[in-house]
């Protein structure tokens, strides 16, 4: 499996776990649920929030990737793109349907709160993806969250994951939706 791809595979294979957590936690919902959307997505201040075109080229750059961007919607409640640079894919995503308190509550080896800015914030691994070089950092706005992710191309090629999520998150905070 080229370096790529194991990257993408791990980033995938968690927020898969965290969107089977965010699944399971309440039985008797049925799909009419999942397809209608309720009125807490359709007042959320992301509805208009694109992590496709979110980035400044100044951004993008300062974080060692390029555009254009590729969809990343491994999990239709959390839509966004991903960009490649020579040593890390960076994804940005939104989650609509979860405010932060419930966020944290998904899947998570780890998820140390932090605050950005008088935000709730968080520097979060997704279980299974402990030591493989990824981390988000995950940011309340809009009535959800935004989730800035880094993974190293391998598992080394990021000395510091966590430290490029959140110097990213801090970044970008101030434009990101109340």
């Amino acid at each position: 499996m080229s370096l790529v791809s194991r990257s993408l595979a791990v980033g995938v294979a968690g927020l898969a776990l965290v969107g089977l957590s965010a699944c399971s936690g309440s039985p008797g919902k049925g799909s009419e649920e999942t397809s209608t959307p309720t009125s807490a997505t359709q007042k959320s201040g992301l509805s208009n929030f694109d992590p496709c075109n979110f980035f400044t080229p100044e951004e993008l750059s300062a974080a060692g990737v390029s555009g254009p961007s590729r969809p990343a919607d491994a999990l239709s409640s959390q839509p966004g793109c991903d960009w490649e640079g020579k040593d890390v894919l960076l994804t940005l995503s939104k989650n609509e349907t979860e405010d932060f308190e419930k966020y944290s509550k998904n899947n998570f080896e780890t998820f140390d709160v932090i605050d950005i800015n008088g935000r709730k914030a968080a520097r979060a691994v997704t279980a299974g993806s402990g030591g493989q070089g990824i981390c988000s950092a995950i940011i309340s706005a809009g009535g959800g969250i935004v989730d800035v992710n880094v993974a190293g191309i391998m598992r080394d090629s990021v000395a510091d994951p966590c430290g490029e999520a959140e110097k990213i998150a801090r970044q970008i905070e101030p434009r990101l939706p109340e």
